[in-house]
């Protein structure tokens, strides 16, 4: 129940004190509250209503104690005080714009750029995904202080920077827009592709960053990338379950039983791709990319992938937003399409890439091309290198085993 109310109850508090750390502060105050009585007295009809309710009183409690500026905020005091007394009555039939305006608020104050990426993402799921400061340094595999203190800092920073509690103006809104993408799709991919640890997968993280879109979506329903976005996504995370064995062993693409894929997430994420590109705007990369995943969702074996239409969209999303990485997937679909050589070509050219030095996809991707052009050792030693460049334990041992296979011995 927190989870899916806190949000909406610190964005609502945010506005009225003009800081999400108060804010935040407030609305645990309350959640300590109900957690005592609670157990006592039952759970009310509606929680939440009485959740933001006993917040805005412990923000009345606040500005009396401060007494800053005393008699504005007397007045503020009091409409507060009638507000709440309203609010479990009838907080089902507040103003929904203004929950939803709150709640857009937060999410672009969560994902300010004046805050470090690392910064962006711990906020973001703890204000906005409800997660605890322990699941946050569970998920991303680093040590509790180190994300308490990330979002200390984080909202120490917002407030020192007078970071305004606002929805951007039309001329900034492409810029915070795009920086909100990124965080949530950053949550997604730490979900879907484990960067270090035991587990190839961490699914409670793409759910996560599934609800931050969804929520997204609906309030800028007219933002083409929203949606492309959220098709990415939903088309991804239909693969979950296919994506592991029953001892958590990775399955690659390919080799995946397709009956297990979630067809229901399949068909949400079409139906985000169709809004997505009903737009009269230019594709963006976020469409592109589910345009790709559609290909593969919309075929019932892998020999049925229309691999030469997903090469063509990697090039169209090459050309908009050139990447190492874009050419890399690039050089997989070729292959595909037209052949390991192909491929083969096009990944040698990246091989003197300054940000691949250790990406351990680059040697991986060159060592299936070359065990698919009968060049075993050669492929051993690329999977070899692949494996000591990895920090994910499942995906190492996969890719040891591909070596071995090729001939070589795994070190």
């Amino acid at each position: 129940m927190w989870r899916i109310e806190s949000a909406k109850i610190i964005a609502g508090l945010a506005r009225m004190v003009r800081d999400v750390g108060l804010a935040e502060e407030f609305a645990q105050d309350a959640l300590v509250i109900a957690l005592e009585r609670w157990p006592e007295s039952g759970i009310p009809d509606n929680p939440g209503a009485w959740l933001t309710a006993t917040a805005k009183n412990r923000v009345i409690d606040h500005f009396r104690r401060n007494k800053l500026l005393e008699r504005k905020h007397e007045e503020l005091a009091r409409e507060m005080k009638s507000q709440q007394e309203a609010a479990v009555a009838n907080f089902d039939i507040a103003a929904e714009d203004d929950i939803g305006d709150d709640l857009l608020r937060l999410v672009f104050v969560s994902c300010h750029p004046v805050l470090s990426t690392e910064a962006r993402v711990a906020l973001t799921l703890r204000l906005l995904g409800g997660l605890t400061t322990d699941e946050i340094a569970r998920a991303f595999l680093t040590p509790e202080p180190t994300i308490a203190q990330r979002i200390v800092r984080a909202k120490r920073t917002l407030s020192e920077a007078k970071v305004p509690f606002e929805i951007p103006r039309k001329s900034d809104l492409a810029a915070r827009l795009s920086s909100v993408l990124e965080v949530i799709y950053l949550i997604f991919n730490e979900g879907y592709s484990a960067t270090a640890g035991q587990d190839w997968m961490r699914p409670a993280l793409c759910e996560d960053a599934l609800r931050l879109g969804r929520i997204l979506e609906g309030l800028v329903a007219d933002e083409a990338e929203v949606h492309g976005l959220v098709a990415l996504m939903e088309i991804q995370a239909s693969r979950i379950h296919a994506r592991v064995g029953a001892s958590g062993e990775p399955i690659l693409l390919l080799d995946q039983d397709r009956t297990r894929w979630d067809h229901a997430l399949i068909r949400h994420g079409l139906t985000a791709l169709q809004r997505a590109e009903a737009s009269h705007t230019a594709r963006g990369p976020y469409t592109l990319q589910a345009s790709i995943a559609a290909c593969h969702a919309r075929a019932s074996t892998a020999a049925e992938t229309n691999w030469e239409r997903i090469a063509a969209l990697y090039a169209a999303l090459a050309e908009l937003t050139p990447s190492p990485i874009v050419e890399l997937n690039r050089a997989v679909a070729l292959s595909m399409a037209f052949g390991p050589q192909a491929g083969l070509e096009l990944v040698d050219t990246l091989i003197g890439e300054p940000s691949l030095k250790t990406y351990h996809l680059l040697p991986s991707v060159r060592g299936d091309l070359l065990m698919k052009l009968g060049r075993l050792p050669e492929a051993s030693v690329e999977f070899t290198r692949a494996a000591t460049l990895t920090r994910n334990e499942r995906e190492r041992n996969l890719l040891l085993e591909r070596a071995q296979a090729c001939g070589a011995r795994p070190c």
